[in-house]
């Protein structure tokens, strides 16, 4: 029969072999009158500790902080908090109930990454970026909801000129993956809830970049760290570029802004078309004139309104309607 002494040592040395300091727990092997061995049972319990849990803990990564002048955006026009009550602010109001329930699964139907938003155009100048402002600050004062804005124009950004902010590293720089992270990138501001992305350096092949795997699992880590979290997408116009097709192709939702007595309706048809694959199309009609919502024909449902763009008189409005 094995004596404990025997078994003693047996256990000691496969503590050794786990890389257990056995140095307290040794016994010599003494004559069996001397004092008992430690059995295994009975040996303290071992205190070393793995490198990982006995390393120091490395700070918390905070982005970086940024301060709007909400001043001079107030003062150009944008929604903006803690403003004055106005009509603008209202009409955002309106227009970003039925994209928060479809971005919460609250609406008619579930809608997949339906807190994805891109706001786009068929051409330039329709008034796109400066939707994508108001809606974000919209959105900011819901008490349940953070925003991510999003400065995917990578072509022409223009949301840290629009904000008073100098350019920087951003999307593009996170697709070359070129050890930067996102809280290299993010920008924190003094808007509660609401923080950018820019758009980044530019790159030559920002198409095939928008395209890529990198964008996929990027756009998937941004709309699932924060349950909470609406992303918000000022993307290029739909024909002009290449990159809001592109886009497009992560997003729940798409809206879809329109210029008054500019844009032509052959434009606005066949933007809608290269975005089909999208679940939920909507359509901003800009800068209508005297209530005549109507004169395009485009017959898409249901509209919403808001104030004056910028440069705009107090009287010009837009419709939001959902597409067929």
């Amino acid at each position: 029969m094995t004596s404990l002494i025997e078994k003693a040592a047996l256990r000691l040395e496969q503590l050794r072999q786990a890389g257990v300091d056995t140095a307290a727990l040794e016994v010599a092997n003494a004559p069996a009158s001397s004092t008992p061995a430690v059995s295994a049972a009975q040996a303290p319990a071992a205190t070393t500790a793995s490198p990982k849990a006995s390393s120091t803990p490395s700070p918390e990564v905070v982005s970086k902080a940024v301060h709007i002048n909400l001043a001079a955006l107030t003062a150009e026009g944008y929604v903006t908090p803690n403003a004055p009550r106005s009509a603008i602010a209202d009409q955002y109001r309106v227009i970003k109930r039925p994209l928060l329930a479809n971005a919460t699964g609250k609406g008619a139907s579930v809608v997949p990454n339906g807190n994805r938003i891109m706001i786009t155009s068929a051409m330039p100048g329709e008034g796109k970026s400066f939707t994508a402002v108001n809606l974000a600050m919209s959105i900011a004062m819901e008490l349940d909801y953070r925003v991510l804005l999003v400065d995917a124009d990578v072509a022409r950004p223009s949301l840290m000129k629009a904000f008073g902010l100098p350019a920087g590293p951003g999307l593009l720089d996170l697709l070359l993956g070129d050890k930067v992270e996102m809280s290299d990138v993010l920008l924190r501001t003094n808007v509660d809830k609401l923080s950018l992305l820019p758009s980044g350096t530019p790159h030559p092949r920002a198409t095939e970049l928008l395209a890529s795997d990198a964008m996929t699992d990027l756009i998937e880590e941004m709309g699932q760290r924060y349950p909470d979290r609406i992303i918000i997408f000022d993307s290029p116009p739909l024909l002009l570029t290449t990159e809001a097709r592109v886009l497009a192709t992560h997003m729940g939702q798409v809206v879809v802004v329109v210029q008054a007595e500019k844009t032509l309706q052959s434009q606005v048809r066949h933007a809608m078309t290269t975005i089909e694959s999208c679940p939920i199309k909507l359509m901003l009609l800009n800068q209508a004139r005297g209530g005549d919502q109507d004169a395009y024909g485009y017959g898409y449902g249901y509209g919403y309104g808001y104030g004056q763009s910028v440069g705009q008189p107090a009287e010009s409005n837009a419709t939001m309607a959902v597409s067929a």
